[in-house]
């Protein structure tokens, strides 16, 4: 009697959260709506920060905040498609870190579309064939991604938000690790796999190809080929893990960008901004970028350089801090900055991934 009695309580409880979820819908088509007379955007990464920076100070508990924000973030991901249904592009096939990163972003339920390069999301956004286009910019052991950087250069493509995600490679395919003669993956994941790979399979063929999913797909034809890919790659291409977790690093993190046509125009309390310029070859002329930083106590977070390929030895330098470019403080220090540059472009501000 005691257990029904608690079962019709949660019952209970349960009805209540479907009336206020689809309460909460129901506002959230009125914001749609006052956005599109507007003519705003419908996804507010900096907005989403806010929710969950809300939501983990009220959580008294016993719902872990690692729980709640991923009922929310599914909450929230549900709002955004029930809106408008984005077009979102990524870095393809199907299974790819790239593809996952859009998917904790978006939701599964929004239009998410392969692209076979970098080059072609970008394209295909500016184009307005799609809202947003998720890259890989960063690996935590391997670096940058350099055709990402390159890409900014001639595009007017924005950064919208930024995904972390902890990378876990495994080695998938049909047949055994002893059968194994070639083993497929794209750069990044071979190389981070490189100490893993030359103990256990050290005469094995090592094979390039532009993305882990493409290496999955290949796997699956061959008994003695084999990817070195995510488990989601393994369900979907209907492989076997044969060897679990031989990234070399247990820390390995891969962090994406979330590009669009438009700047956030709203701060989440947790920004960062991005930049790129290019300045005057002379002594001390990389010292000088970096003073008005120092001069109004910005914290820079990364600095990267890229040459130009217009001419030799002329660089281009990535930078990012924290905060958000319309802060007071920010437009001075880059009103300074482009005093010296030949150029300088903002990127974008937005909420810093976790």
């Amino acid at each position: 009697m005691e257990l029904e009695n608690l079962r019709r309580q949660i019952d209970e409880i349960d009805s209540k959260l479907v009336d206020l979820l689809n309460e909460r819908m129901r506002k959230v088509f009125e914001i749609a709506e006052v956005k599109r007379r507007r003519g705003g955007t419908l996804y507010s990464p900096a907005r989403e920060k806010r929710i969950f920076q809300r939501l983990i100070q009220h959580n008294q508990g016993p719902l872990p905040n690692e729980a709640l924000l991923e009922i929310m973030q599914l909450i929230l991901k549900t709002s955004l498609t029930l809106q408008s249904e984005p077009k979102v592009v990524y870095f393809g096939p199907p299974a790819t870190f790239t593809h996952l990163a859009a998917i904790k972003n978006f939701g599964r339920q929004a239009e998410l579309i392969p692209a076979k390069s970098i080059g072609e999301i970008f394209s295909r956004v500016e184009k307005k064939q799609a809202e947003f286009g998720v890259v890989p910019v960063e690996n935590s052991t391997e670096g940058v991604v350099t055709h990402t950087l390159d890409m900014f250069l001639d595009s007017d493509l924005k950064i919208c938000a930024e995904t972390v995600l902890e990378i876990s490679h495994h080695l998938l395919g049909k047949g055994s690790l002893k059968k194994v003669k070639k083993v497929y993956s794209h750069p990044q994941a071979l190389a981070q796999c490189r100490g893993w790979l030359e103990e256990n399979l050290p005469t094995v063929r090592l094979a390039e190809v532009e993305s882990t999913a493409r290496a999955a797909q290949m796997a699956a034809k061959d008994l003695t080929c084999a990817a070195i890919a995510s488990d989601v790659a393994a369900s979907l291409y209907n492989l076997n893990i044969i060897a679990s977790h031989i990234e070399d690093s247990p820390h390995n993190y891969t962090r994406f960008l979330v590009v669009g046509r438009e700047y956030n125009k709203e701060r989440s309390g947790q920004d960062k901004t991005s930049i790129l310029f290019s300045i005057k070859d002379r002594v001390g002329a990389l010292h000088n970028m970096l003073a008005p930083f120092l001069k109004y106590g910005i914290n820079l977070t990364k600095i990267e350089s890229r040459p130009t390929k217009r001419r030799a030895w002329e660089y281009v330098f990535f930078l990012d801090f924290v905060g958000y470019k319309d802060e007071e403080k920010i437009k001075k220090a880059l009103a300074e900055l482009e005093e010296s540059c030949f150029f300088l472009k903002v990127l974008g501000s937005y909420p810093r991934g976790e």
